[in-house]
């Protein structure tokens, strides 16, 4: 049995979502691709722009950072400026956290514009990387204008897991980004394997995790497209077996994380935004219901949006693990969609 002062875990951070190894493997030409829109940048010369796109948890976050991280250790003449529209989704938002990046403290009672055209002034002195991650978060694109049309020399960074947004931009924006695009494909069933692999390593005692244990969840992470998934039954399944003060995590213990997954959500309620908080709130009271149903009740309750926007945070709550959404073929409407709160799904397991 394990003891009081002893862990399975050696460092629990390689579990974590954001984690930033030193290596990304099996991305090395996306690496490449984007290391080659920098490079002008480093000559005193504009950069290309990016539009990066592909499934959840395939490496487009991490792909990038780690180039910022390599660049912030080479040189001083480029600015890295990353930016989670998730959670900036607005273009005041945005300046804002451009501002934090800058240490730039003069921001009382300033609008929007006067606020970038202070840091545009600071940023046209050097080279700058702005990566825009989860942009399809936005809920407006002024802050992409701003920088197009207004920051010299630059490299832009779009980060989205849906190509067909880049189609509704407005045309004024689209002009000037001219991006190329690059895909990030979902990895396969040896890649997911071998990068999980790399985390048990990193995050448990050796000999700890089990084979039979580790093939469960890569079997498991697999059938659901999504590494952040795979590092979660890892980590829930190493706290289990320490619960039961076990000296080993066996395929029973990854068998009843998997068992936990409707308590697995990829971001946290408070990073919602006040939007998708009120959806949120609407959809735990009827959960179950189809999509029409619900938006007439998010308008009787004081909702602003169009259905379009509506079912884009329907989609993006989906995406996030906060609710599931099932479509069902069939009946006088044809394609219909039934939207379900997670909580209240675990409720009817329980009972």
């Amino acid at each position: 049995m394990l003891g009081s002062q002893e862990s399975l875990f050696k460092d629990h951070i390689p579990l974590d979502y954001d984690y930033l190894p030193k290596l990304i493997p099996y991305r090395e030409p996306e690496q490449r691709h984007i290391a080659s829109c920098i490079k002008p940048l480093l000559m005193g010369r504009n950069g290309r722009n990016l539009f990066l796109y592909g499934p959840p948890g395939v490496g487009k976050t991490a792909a990038c950072k780690h180039l910022l991280k390599e660049l912030e250790e080479e040189t001083d003449e480029v600015i890295p400026i990353y930016i989670n529209c998730w959670q900036r989704n607005t273009t005041y938002k945005a300046v804002l956290e451009m501002c934090e990046v800058l240490e730039y403290r003069f921001i009382q009672n300033k609008k929007t514009d006067e606020l970038f055209k202070d840091i545009k002034n600071i940023l046209n002195k050097k080279s700058v990387i702005l990566i825009f991650d989860e942009v399809d978060k936005l809920e407006e694109t002024d802050i992409l204008y701003y920088v197009l049309e207004e920051i010299l020399r630059k490299t832009v960074i779009l980060i989205t897991n849906y190509k067909e947004w880049i189609a509704e931009l407005d045309t004024r924006i689209k002009s000037r980004l001219t991006a190329e695009l690059l895909e990030f494909k979902p990895y396969n069933a040896k890649e997911v394997e071998g990068i999980l692999r790399i985390r048990m390593q990193y995050a448990f005692v050796e000999g700890t995790f089990s084979e039979a244990a580790l093939q469960a969840v890569v079997q498991k992470t697999v059938e659901e497209h999504d590494l952040r998934m795979g590092l979660y039954l890892m980590r829930e399944a190493g706290n289990i077996a320490e619960d039961k003060a076990m000296r080993s995590i066996t395929l029973e213990h990854v068998q009843i994380a998997i068992g936990k997954l409707d308590d697995f959500s990829i971001k946290k309620t408070d990073e919602l935004d006040e939007e998708c908080k009120f959806i949120m709130g609407v959809i735990k009271g009827n959960s179950g219901k189809k999509i029409g149903e619900l938006f007439r009740l998010y308008q009787e309750t004081g909702g602003k949006q169009a259905y379009k926007s509506f079912q884009r945070k329907i989609s993006k709550l989906a995406e996030n693990r906060f609710i599931t959404i099932k479509k069902l073929q069939g009946g006088a409407e044809g394609m219909t969609t039934i939207v379900t709160h997670l909580g209240s799904m675990r409720k009817l397991t329980e009972f």
